[in-house]
């Protein structure tokens, strides 16, 4: 980088990059195409590197372009993110809680693991949902302020990010009730005749049911697999087929979705993990989540 940064020249380059063109941009940014081309070239300058090329009529990125704008995405969207929290602290009534949740964690979990921060009065929550490694590295940059997850992050030199235990909850055997007397017969070889709905490898515990069934000598009759939980319970109260889950979550599936629970899936743990950047934790709420147990 030849000269400091200017943020007003990257965001006239980053609003080309979104509408698709110079005069798009300038249509919404209410300026002269030529100014709006001025900004970017001197963005271009200061990078040493063309952001744009001709493509047709119009302009597309440049392999250095499409760098520059997934760090421009990253830049404006924590700006978003410096205004409100600088609005909360301001007004003082509101207790900002950013929190990444794992697309592997069951999602009837959260609200349970959360739960300690939920007693906050003034809280302003706001969950994110995506894949584990992609909230990792929003965690790295400080875009949350915890990720729950069904697993620690893995050992990472140059994240130094922390992984915190927050308890574990055997699995159990749920049934619909048209499968429930079938399924409880011969239990676990039922398993190998009524259908079977599971989590995905997205899943930690899947590896670990994988082998529980391998223990038993069954052969599942898998008829689904879903990435969320809440999913999952919703095809099998269809009458779809059985599942395992969390035995904690036992009374919300025979409450919310006319669930029975028929038996236990022996030595299968799925366990709870929030993940910080700091191995001690500053933000209050997310100490509070910490404190509690899961169980």
């Amino acid at each position: 980088m030849n000269q400091e940064l200017n943020y007003k020249h990257l965001y006239y380059f980053w609003v080309t990059a979104k509408e698709g063109g110079m005069s798009q941009a300038a249509t919404r940014l209410g300026m002269a195409v030529q100014t709006v081309s001025a900004q970017v070239r001197l963005l271009e300058q200061s990078l040493g590197h063309a952001l744009f090329k001709p493509a047709g009529r119009g302009l597309a990125l440049t392999d250095a372009g499409r760098v520059a704008l997934e760090w421009a995405e990253q830049i404006f969207e924590l700006g978003g993110q410096l205004q409100d929290a600088v609005r909360d602290a301001a007004s003082q009534t509101r207790v900002r809680l950013v929190v990444g949740i794992s697309d592997g964690l069951p999602k009837l979990a959260v609200r349970d693991l959360l739960a300690p921060a939920l007693q906050e009065p003034q809280l302003r929550l706001m969950c994110h949902e995506d894949g584990f490694e992609d909230l990792l590295a929003a965690l790295a940059l400080h875009r949350l302020d915890v990720v729950l997850s069904d697993r620690p992050a893995p050992a990472n030199p140059n994240l130094r990010l922390y992984s915190h235990a927050l308890g574990s909850s055997p699995l159990g055997w749920y049934a619909p009730r048209e499968w429930l007397a079938q399924a409880r017969r011969d239990f676990p070889r039922s398993l190998a005749e009524v259908p079977v709905l599971l989590p995905t490898a997205q899943s930690s515990v899947r590896g670990r049911i994988d082998l529980w069934f391998e223990r038993q000598g069954v052969q599942p009759r898998v008829v689904g697999e879903f990435e969320d939980s809440a999913l999952l319970a919703t095809f099998g109260a269809s009458g779809m087929g059985v599942f395992p889950a969390a035995e904690r979550m036992r009374d919300k599936l025979s409450q919310g979705y006319g669930l029975k629970w028929f038996a236990p899936c022996d030595g299968v743990q799925e366990h709870f993990y929030a993940i910080g950047t700091a191995r001690k934790v500053q933000h209050p709420l997310v100490q509070r989540l910490l404190s509690a147990t899961v169980a």
